[in-house]
């Protein structure tokens, strides 16, 4: 092995690091509702994001499924040969009848 620092490591380290002595950024208390909106930090319309602190009040939203229609059952194989007999005697009696003819 080299006595080389892995790379991705460093990185990892740096980063979290740097990440711990970042300052949190906080919004003016009077932001415009309309931008707090659209940057999807608004908690009370129930978007995928924000940040946790905006829905420590928010109750949660309640989650519905849609109940979609039941697929119909395919068809059994006494029905496709009650079918097949149905047309072969339709098909019989078409032929018997021109034959008379």
């Amino acid at each position: 092995m080299s006595d080389q620092p892995d790379p991705e490591k460093l990185l990892a380290e740096a980063l979290r690091a740097q990440a711990v002595r970042a300052p949190r950024a906080e919004p003016p208390p009077d932001s415009d509702p309309v931008l707090k909106l659209l940057s999807g930090t608004d908690a009370q319309h129930g978007l995928l994001s924000g940040r946790a602190s905006d829905t420590v009040g928010v109750p949660p939203v309640p989650h519905y499924t849609a109940q979609l229609p039941r697929s119909p059952t395919p068809l059994s194989a006494w029905w496709i040969v009650l079918l097949a007999v149905l047309l072969g005697l339709a098909a019989g009696a078409v032929v018997g009848l021109v034959s008379v003819l």
